[in-house]
Protein backbone atom coordinates (compact mmCIF):
# COMPACT_ATOMS: atom_id res chain seq x y z
CA UNK A 1 0.00 0.00 0.00
CA UNK A 2 1.25 3.51 -0.85
CA UNK A 3 -0.17 6.90 -0.08
CA UNK A 4 -2.83 6.88 -2.96
CA UNK A 5 -4.10 3.32 -1.09
CA UNK A 6 -4.31 5.39 1.91
CA UNK A 7 -6.05 8.41 0.18
CA UNK A 8 -8.64 5.82 -1.92
CA UNK A 9 -9.28 3.96 1.38
CA UNK A 10 -10.17 7.60 3.39
CA UNK A 11 -12.18 8.96 0.64
CA UNK A 12 -13.99 6.24 0.05
CA UNK A 13 -14.90 5.54 4.13
CA UNK A 14 -15.99 9.33 4.18
CA UNK A 15 -18.39 9.26 1.70
CA UNK A 16 -19.90 5.84 2.87
CA UNK A 17 -20.06 7.18 5.99
CA UNK A 18 -21.66 10.07 4.55
CA UNK A 19 -24.45 8.05 2.78
CA UNK A 20 -24.60 5.93 5.72
CA UNK A 21 -25.54 9.05 8.36
CA UNK A 22 -28.88 9.39 7.06
CA UNK A 23 -29.72 6.11 7.02
CA UNK A 24 -27.75 4.44 10.70
CA UNK A 25 -25.65 7.12 12.36
CA UNK A 26 -23.65 4.36 14.20
CA UNK A 27 -22.88 2.28 11.44
CA UNK A 28 -21.05 5.96 9.86
CA UNK A 29 -18.99 5.85 13.59
CA UNK A 30 -18.09 2.33 12.96
CA UNK A 31 -17.22 2.14 9.38
CA UNK A 32 -14.80 5.37 10.57
CA UNK A 33 -12.94 3.71 13.37
CA UNK A 34 -12.13 0.38 11.29
CA UNK A 35 -11.03 2.60 8.26
CA UNK A 36 -9.23 4.50 11.11
CA UNK A 37 -7.64 1.40 12.38
CA UNK A 38 -6.48 -0.04 9.09
CA UNK A 39 -4.32 2.55 8.13
CA UNK A 40 -3.25 2.56 12.08
CA UNK A 41 -2.10 -0.72 11.49
CA UNK A 42 -0.27 -0.24 7.76
CA UNK A 43 1.00 2.85 9.28
CA UNK A 44 2.62 0.87 12.36
CA UNK A 45 3.66 -1.98 9.68
CA UNK A 46 5.55 0.59 8.12
CA UNK A 47 7.48 1.75 11.24
CA UNK A 48 9.31 -1.75 10.32
CA UNK A 49 11.54 -0.27 7.70
CA UNK A 50 11.78 3.11 9.77
CA UNK A 51 13.24 1.34 12.61
CA UNK A 52 15.31 -0.23 10.38
CA UNK A 53 16.74 2.94 9.46
CA UNK A 54 16.96 4.42 12.40
CA UNK A 55 18.97 1.48 13.19
CA UNK A 56 21.95 1.93 11.36
CA UNK A 57 21.82 5.64 11.82
CA UNK A 58 22.53 5.04 15.33
CA UNK A 59 25.11 2.56 14.26
CA UNK A 60 27.18 5.47 12.43
CA UNK A 61 26.41 7.90 14.85
CA UNK A 62 27.25 5.92 17.93
CA UNK A 63 24.61 6.99 19.93
CA UNK A 64 22.90 6.16 23.26
CA UNK A 65 20.06 3.76 22.37
CA UNK A 66 17.69 5.18 24.96
CA UNK A 67 17.42 8.45 22.76
CA UNK A 68 15.89 5.59 19.81
CA UNK A 69 13.63 4.11 22.21
CA UNK A 70 12.17 7.47 23.21
CA UNK A 71 11.84 8.58 20.05
CA UNK A 72 9.81 5.91 19.03
CA UNK A 73 7.80 5.71 22.05
CA UNK A 74 7.07 9.34 20.97
CA UNK A 75 6.00 8.59 17.63
CA UNK A 76 3.75 5.64 18.90
CA UNK A 77 2.29 8.19 21.62
CA UNK A 78 1.12 10.40 18.82
CA UNK A 79 0.10 8.44 16.73
CA UNK A 80 -2.64 6.30 19.34
CA UNK A 81 -3.50 9.81 20.56
CA UNK A 82 -3.90 11.35 17.04
CA UNK A 83 -6.50 7.96 15.65
CA UNK A 84 -8.49 8.24 19.21
CA UNK A 85 -8.96 11.72 19.18
CA UNK A 86 -9.94 12.12 15.51
CA UNK A 87 -12.71 8.44 16.12
CA UNK A 88 -13.91 10.62 19.45
CA UNK A 89 -14.12 14.18 17.12
CA UNK A 90 -15.22 12.14 14.49
CA UNK A 91 -18.20 10.29 16.91
CA UNK A 92 -19.47 14.19 17.94
CA UNK A 93 -17.57 13.92 21.35
CA UNK A 94 -15.37 16.86 20.74
CA UNK A 95 -14.43 17.59 24.39
CA UNK A 96 -13.49 14.13 24.56
CA UNK A 97 -11.45 14.33 21.77
CA UNK A 98 -9.87 17.56 23.01
CA UNK A 99 -8.83 15.85 26.38
CA UNK A 100 -7.06 12.74 24.62
CA UNK A 101 -5.33 15.31 22.73
CA UNK A 102 -4.08 17.14 26.31
CA UNK A 103 -2.70 13.68 27.19
CA UNK A 104 -1.05 12.76 24.09
CA UNK A 105 0.64 16.02 24.79
CA UNK A 106 1.23 15.34 28.71
CA UNK A 107 2.74 12.06 27.73
CA UNK A 108 5.23 13.31 25.51
CA UNK A 109 6.22 15.82 27.53
CA UNK A 110 6.72 13.24 30.04
CA UNK A 111 7.99 11.24 28.01
CA UNK A 112 10.90 13.56 26.60
CA UNK A 113 12.12 14.29 29.94
CA UNK A 114 15.24 12.64 30.04
CA UNK A 115 16.55 13.72 26.39
CA UNK A 116 15.99 17.63 28.06
CA UNK A 117 17.60 16.58 31.19
CA UNK A 118 21.10 15.59 29.24
CA UNK A 119 20.79 18.40 27.49
CA UNK A 120 20.56 20.28 29.92
CA UNK A 121 23.79 18.16 31.67
CA UNK A 122 25.78 18.84 28.42
CA UNK A 123 25.25 22.72 28.64
CA UNK A 124 26.23 22.72 32.18
CA UNK A 125 29.32 20.90 31.19
CA UNK A 126 30.47 23.11 28.87
CA UNK A 127 30.06 26.26 31.01
CA UNK A 128 31.47 24.54 33.33
CA UNK A 129 34.56 23.39 31.06
CA UNK A 130 34.36 27.46 29.99
CA UNK A 131 35.30 28.51 33.15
Amino acid sequence: MNIFSVAVIGVVTALLALGMKEMKGEYSTYLTFGAGLLIFFYSVYKLKDIMEVLGRIQEYLNMNSAYLTILLKIIGITYVAELASGVCKDAGYASLSGQIELFGKLAVLGVSLPIVMSLLDTVSAFLAAGR
